[in-house]
């Protein structure tokens, strides 16, 4: 099977039914609560991803049951390497949502499995707790099944299933995050250790991933709906 070859387009029913199924499991809670693991490894996946391109060293990815994570990386406590690191976790999941969109509608399904399957299991060597290797291998064997085994058809509602999910699921966390710090939560959260290091208020970055996640789910929709 040829990750290259270009394959059919996704027929339009089955995007805007996909579609309408990843915006009912990021609203309903009780779907939503499950589902959010996969938006937490994109955005520990992103945290371990940009702290090996500034050069710090990665040293632990940890997932959690309450769908929380956190990523341990070691070099300077300040400078571009680690703001950067910090500032990528939010919008992972948009930003890989965006890529994924590009290549579906390019009709290169296949190759966004493989892709999707080989950066799983690249986080997978750097996943250091029970729970979180499980996932990883769930999320990563349900990508390799439907690779292998599935229908053109299969692979494709997969493939659009995941790339909605990752743009309209990666809306929420912030605005989450952003209610949690109304209430006087999460003081530890990337946006206000963000603040710490560069003196701009937590308020604004937060806005920033506000910004790049409706941004990727704009570009990324009008991607899937061919626009």
């Amino acid at each position: 099977m040829d990750p290259f070859r270009i394959q059919a387009a996704p027929a339009e029913w089955l995007v805007i039914v996909t579609g309408a199924a990843a915006l009912a499991v990021t609203v309903i809670r009780g779907l939503w609560l499950p589902a959010r693991n996969a938006i937490t490894i994109a955005h520990e996946g992103g945290h371990g991803l940009v702290a090996l391109v500034t050069g710090r060293r990665l040293e632990a990815i940890r997932l959690h049951s309450d769908t929380s994570g956190l990523t341990v990386t070691r070099g300077r406590p300040t400078g571009l390497g680690v703001v950067l690191t910090l500032a990528a976790g939010y919008p992972a999941a948009p930003l890989l949502g965006l890529g994924g969109a590009a290549l579906i509608g390019t009709h290169r399904v296949t190759l966004l499995l493989w892709s999707a399957t080989a950066l799983l299991l690249a986080l997978l060597v750097m996943v250091r707790n029970a729970y979180g290797v499980l996932t990883v291998l769930l999320t990563g064997g349900a990508f390799l099944l439907v690779s292998w085994l599935g229908s053109p058809d299969v692979r494709s509602a997969f493939a659009c299933a995941v790339v909605w999910f990752l743009l309209i699921g990666g809306v929420r966390p912030a605005f989450e995050l952003q209610a949690k710090r109304r209430h006087g939560g999460a003081p530890d959260s990337d946006a206000d250790q963000l603040a710490r290091l560069t003196q701009v208020p937590a308020g604004v970055w937060l806005l920033f991933f506000h910004v790049v996640a409706i941004s990727a789910l704009i570009g990324g929709g009008r991607w899937l709906l061919g626009l």
